[in-house]
């Protein structure tokens, strides 16, 4: 094949690819004709004059994010460092304003929250800053939505991710907090030592009721039990007098041999010898007798007086 030929081919060929060119999804290309603004490709396969038209740049339809940290002092006095996710993309409709009104978007956008959140903060305190940040990201969004509409960019959301006070802030607030829950298990520990305290209290309490009742019923039955002792003593001849001191010393030998039966007793018992025994009856018989004889004397002598 001669050269007449082949370089017309290869200049078609040149001519045919660069007349035809890609544009990705999401993507929308600017076309200029000899340097002047000509239109707008989207997604697809396009046709440009060659020579002609050229593509002056394309940009991404996609939402993309910007992250922005910003230093700045609270309102008690406290620097701290924030994160601001700033998420936007450029209106489909506006992708000329968005290309040609602004050089340098992630610059500009930065200037605004940097400006919003510098106004924010400082009227807040650190502990308000951690409360609020939903508001300063809600400030950040309206400034920069008014301000970035008219160069094609939509403020999709904004987001405070991340507080970061100084370290030694952090620390006070730590000890702080360690503080807190401290004096709440402190007064926990009281109120369940307290209620043990009452609990116990109660316990005692009812214990004492129920063993008082019980030596109220022993000391009824006992004295059941002496009624009929002496009942059945008087059956035989023996008078009330001489049958009290009987019991009284019978009671005062059970005891003698229940002490007796235990090992390692200190309870001693006077008096406690044999000899002592029939002393012990006739004196309890002589005291009974002394002492129903003072009774009837008594009741003699109140009709004498009524008499007068």
């Amino acid at each position: 094949m001669s050269t007449t030929i082949i370089i017309p081919i290869v200049i078609i060929a040149l001519v045919l690819f660069s007349s035809f060119f890609m544009v990705k999804q999401q993507t929308a290309a600017i076309i200029e004709r000899f340097g002047k603004y000509h239109s707008i490709k989207q997604s697809g396969l396009k046709l440009k004059i060659p020579f002609v038209d050229k593509i002056a740049g394309k940009l991404s339809l996609k939402i993309q994010q910007l992250d922005v940290i910003i230093e700045t002092k609270t309102l008690d006095d406290v620097f701290v460092k924030l994160k601001v996710s700033v998420q936007y993309k450029v209106i489909t409709e506006k992708v000329y304003d968005a290309f040609y009104k602004l050089d340098y978007p992630h610059d500009q956008i930065t200037s605004y929250v940097f400006d919003v959140v510098r106004a924010e903060v400082p009227k807040m305190k650190l502990d308000d800053v951690f409360v609020k940040k939903n508001d300063i990201a809600i400030a950040v969004k309206t400034e920069l939505n008014d301000a970035m509409l008219d160069y094609g960019f939509d403020i999709i959301r904004t987001l405070v991710t991340d507080i970061d006070p100084d370290a030694q802030v952090k620390i006070a607030m730590n000890r702080i907090n360690a503080a807190d829950r401290e004096k709440t298990a402190a007064q926990y520990e009281g109120d369940a030592q307290r209620i043990l305290i009452v609990e116990k209290a109660k316990a005692e309490a009812e214990s004492k009721r129920l063993q008082g009742q019980g030596i109220a019923d022993q000391r009824r039955e006992i004295a059941r039990g002496l009624e009929e002792s002496v009942d059945v003593l008087n059956r035989v001849g023996i008078n009330s007098q001489e049958a009290s001191a009987l019991i009284v010393v019978t009671q005062h030998y059970d005891t003698l041999q229940s002490i007796g039966s235990e090992t390692n007793s200190n309870l001693i018992l006077l008096p406690n010898s044999p000899q002592a025994g029939s002393q012990m009856l006739n004196d309890m018989v002589a005291s009974f007798t002394a002492s129903n004889q003072i009774g009837e004397a008594m009741k003699n002598a109140k009709p004498k007086k009524l008499d007068k």
